[in-house]
């Protein structure tokens, strides 16, 4: 189902369907959230990446779970997901890496992302340094920068529906791994 929802938000959507608001609780249990984007999608599950540094990764660090939410307003739908977080292999973030633009990976090196800065110019100085130290398209993959993968234990299919009656439709993982579908009032 997952699938044929994102497919019809990529045809109304191509800029940004595949933007999802990922939420997160860290070790004192303050809830944080942040758009990132989907980049890949399988039985495993929903895949994102970031600096393993940055506060979302931190979070996943002390809590190993996690929420996604797609909001297609043009489709009047949204997709809710919940589950444990795991860390993708270093082949999987190493291929993805490999895709990005060429500033982008220099990014990936220059950027202590969540931390301070004091000015801008320090980000694109750091920029600079390392566009020297990789002059080419070879720039291996930051240690500190993988993917995360949020292999889903609950989804939500939301549908507007006239009136506010809309569609629920619940996916819960049972603990033998096959899937319960329900419904949900709206």
């Amino acid at each position: 189902m997952f699938d044929a929802w994102m497919a019809e938000a990529w045809a109304q959507e191509p800029e940004d369907a595949n933007a999802m608001t990922l939420a997160t609780a860290g070790s004192d249990g303050l809830p944080s959230a942040r758009i990132v984007l989907l980049k890949g999608a399988d039985q495993r599950g929903f895949v994102f990446y970031t600096n393993k540094q940055s506060r979302k990764a931190e979070d996943l660090a002390a809590n190993t779970r996690a929420a996604l939410l797609f909001h297609w307003k043009p489709l009047g739908r949204q997709v809710r997901i919940e589950g444990r977080v795991e860390h993708v292999s270093d082949d999987e973030a190493d291929a993805y890496y490999a895709t990005r633009p060429r500033i982008s990976r220099l990014g990936a090196w220059a950027s202590d992302q969540s931390r301070p800065l004091s000015e801008r110019a320090v980000l694109e100085r750091r920029l600079a340094e390392f566009e020297a130290i990789y002059p080419g398209e070879d720039i291996p993959r930051p240690p500190h920068w993988s993917g995360f993968r949020v292999v889903p234990a609950r989804f939500e299919f939301w549908q507007n529906m006239p009136y506010r009656l809309h569609d629920r439709t619940v996916f819960t993982r049972s603990p033998g791994g096959t899937w319960v579908v329900g419904k949900l009032f709206p």
